[in-house]
């Protein structure tokens, strides 16, 4: 890729970017949210047309305008949204073979007992074990994307463009998905991996390209850099507070559960959050901490156990009256749950408080801009305007504006669960600040997460979830990675 350029509504997104992949080779595509990574993959992968620049394949030129172009040019992409490639409705063997079926449609015959055979193949290549009979709409977030890892491997691909694939995987998914990228390097197929977490980076890639505000800053082989370089490539700046924590006054409880259960996942939870107080919830993948979030947020029904806010019993019966009685959720899947996004950054932020900014039922424009103007400020939401859809602002924007819109209701209580997934260091930063300045206010902060060093580096007590339960509870400075690992795996793991 040459010279390739690309605005929206006239912002520019890319500037006369470069960009080389050779076969068998994993490179790795890093920068912070907004730096252009995912619209120069995009154009790669023709959902986008480039405004200026070429692209050429073993020094032939070629014109990708469509997703179809590229598929046929070899070039494949899993996109970090899963939801957004997979149909619900269909089952794990058809959405493999999505492409093949389209494909062989126009005969009018499909071979169902050939399809499932040849899925079910490719499931057992990757280590998945699943039924290739099991709806899509049934599985969690983690078998998702591998069967999206599936579908691609069932096909034809030359390039390989993988966007945040280890996020919502557990350690044990995402080893199995690093062997199947080695494997996919012997085969002289050519990885594009788009990752924030730098570890895995150095651990998986040959070569590192680092872009921020549109523009390449450097490509080097992984062996001649490290993470403080590449940081400070992303960042423009050293980056020296990570985990920034804001000082804030503890006081009484504010939240309170006992007993809560429902079903396997969420199996008698008991736990504490004062006001001023961050308290994480740390577990692998698997353990109930969405289920948990869902739950106390009464998008579930609990079958046991009691909630209480400020001493008062909560309202669970739906999300509407979990607000009432004092929650707000920022949801894992933030452009499923947490943000709608065919609707203005403006529109989300007045969300929860319409009623707030309108009189007799008539909303108030002026409020609302007034209203999501200082919001924008105040968390440091980098969008073209208050009128700018919400989904084309970089991820880190995105969980911005779904913490956002909560920031000026009356919560007593905020659930965060994976707040930082998919999210790079400059915008995780600003998102600690933000729950810090939360902690301030006096609200109680229940921050669910599988990224342990977070929870050591911004919570005031850890609690660590295994199959459904609290197992072990440490207060700040008293734990480890290692520790928390230990417990989050039902302490059978050995810890050197």
């Amino acid at each position: 890729m040459e010279g390739i350029a690309k605005a929206f509504a006239g912002v520019p997104a890319l500037k006369g970017v470069d960009f080389t992949l050779r076969g068998g080779e994993i490179h790795a595509l890093l920068g912070a949210n907004g730096a252009g990574k995912s619209t120069l993959m995009k154009i790669l992968s023709g959902a986008y047309e480039s405004d200026e620049g070429t692209i050429a394949i073993d020094g032939e030129p070629i014109a990708l305008r469509s997703p179809a172009d590229a598929k046929r040019a070899g070039i494949h992409c899993v996109y970090q949204e899963v939801d957004t490639s997979l149909v619900p409705h269909l089952t794990v063997g058809e959405n493999i073979m999505l492409d093949k079926l389209a494909s062989s449609s126009g005969s009018g015959w499909i071979r169902w007992k050939s399809v499932h055979q040849e899925a079910g193949r490719v499931l057992a290549r990757i280590g998945l074990e699943l039924s290739t009979k099991k709806l899509v709409r049934e599985l969690t977030l983690a078998e998702k994307q591998l069967v999206l890892i599936a579908r691609l491997l069932s096909e034809n691909a030359k390039f390989v463009i993988l966007d945040e694939p280890t996020a919502p995987l557990s350690l044990e998914e995402a080893e199995t998905l690093f062997r199947i990228m080695e494997g996919l390097k012997r085969d002289g197929i050519g990885v594009v991996f788009i990752s924030h977490r730098l570890p895995e980076v150095f651990r998986i890639c040959d070569q590192i390209t680092v872009m921020r505000d549109g523009t390449r800053v450097w490509t080097k082989k992984a062996s001649e850099s490290d993470t403080h370089d590449v940081v400070r490539a992303m960042l423009g700046r050293s980056f020296e507070e990570e985990y920034p924590k804001l000082e804030a006054a503890v006081g009484e409880t504010v939240l309170s559960v006992r007993d809560l259960a429902a079903g396997t996942r969420v199996r008698g939870v008991n736990l504490d959050v004062r006001a001023g107080e961050v308290v994480a919830v740390v577990g692998l993948v698997g353990a109930g901490k969405t289920e948990l979030s869902r739950l106390l947020f009464g998008a579930d029904k609990a079958e046991r156990g009691s909630v209480s806010i400020s001493g008062r019993p909560a309202d669970l019966r739906s999300p509407a009256s979990a607000i009432a009685s004092g929650f707000a959720l920022v949801p894992e899947e933030r452009r499923k749950e947490g943000i709608l996004v065919r609707e203005s950054v403006l529109h989300n932020l007045s969300l929860p408080i319409l009623k707030s900014i309108s009189r007799l039922g008539v909303l108030s424009g002026a409020s609302e801009r007034k209203h999501g103007s200082g919001t924008v400020d105040a968390l440091g939401i980098k969008a073209a305007g208050l009128g700018q859809l919400t989904a084309y602002l970089s991820g880190g924007n995105q969980q911005k504006v779904a913490i956002g819109k909560w920031t000026s209701t009356d919560a007593r209580v905020f659930l965060f669960d994976e707040p930082t997934k998919g999210v790079d260091v400059g915008a995780k930063s600003d998102i600690f600040r933000i729950i810090g300045r939360l902690a301030q206010a006096g609200k109680g902060v229940l921050y669910l997460t599988c990224e342990f060093a977070e929870a050591l580096g911004l919570a005031d007590r850890i609690l660590v979830m295994c199959d459904g339960v609290i197992v072990k509870e440490f207060n700040r400075g008293e734990a480890t990675q290692e520790s928390l690992l230990y417990y989050a795996s039902a302490g059978k793991e050995e810890v050197s």
